[in-house]
């Protein structure tokens, strides 16, 4: 019958120092690696989703300024085109639903080149006096029911959304904008009233 003795440790100081040291090293390397892991992630993302959609957009954007027919760029036709329908509701409505089809809003969202030009001519008629004033913010409803329609797809990629809720979001949205665009315009119209009368 054999028994074994086990010496006590010793050096129970320098034991505990390296311990603490042990700890601090890993709880270190674990916060080094989440950011090292989430700059991958970000660049990853920047690459396969945002970059992509800037091109698009700067595409976009190239061929609706750029584009000349007759003095006049393909904006510049667009714009003039439903410019004429500002001065009155019924105009303003026909306004936002051309501006929110759901084929023409993502093609329309780049740049906000109608809203711009169109903001700049109904500003232009509303100081002239040709337009009411008051009908200066159903005005900026009508023309920005397509406002981020064109960016409705990258957000659900950061989203990491599934395709199968792509493939039903991205309509869904579209197609919602077609109904809230109109709605804006007469709860804007109904707030308009009263806001420029004059003394």
């Amino acid at each position: 019958m054999s028994t074994t003795t086990t010496s006590p440790k010793r050096g129970g100081g320098m034991s505990g120092f390296n311990t603490l040291l042990v700890r601090i090293g890993k709880a270190v390397g674990g916060v080094v690696g989440t950011l090292y892991q989430a700059g991958r992630d970000t660049i990853d993302t920047v690459i396969r989703n945002i970059l992509p959609f800037m091109a698009f957009i700067a595409v976009l954007i190239g061929i609706i300024n750029g584009v000349v027919i007759n003095d006049r760029t393909i904006g510049g036709w667009l714009a003039h085109l439903i410019e004429p329908l500002a001065s009155n509701l019924v105009g303003l409505l026909a306004i936002s639903i051309f501006c929110a089809i759901p084929i023409l809003s993502p093609v329309l969202g780049p740049g906000a080149v109608i809203a711009q030009v169109v903001g700049v001519l109904l500003g232009t008629r509303i100081a002239e006096g040709d337009i009411p004033p008051q009908y200066a913010l159903p005005a900026l409803f009508a023309i920005d029911p397509q406002v981020g329609c064109d960016f409705i797809p990258v957000g659900l990629a950061l989203g990491e959304a599934e395709p199968e809720t792509v493939e039903v979001g991205v309509p869904a949205v579209l197609i919602s904008r077609l109904f809230t665009g109109p709605i804006s315009v007469v709860l804007a119209w109904l707030a308009s009233f009263g806001l420029y009368s004059s003394s």
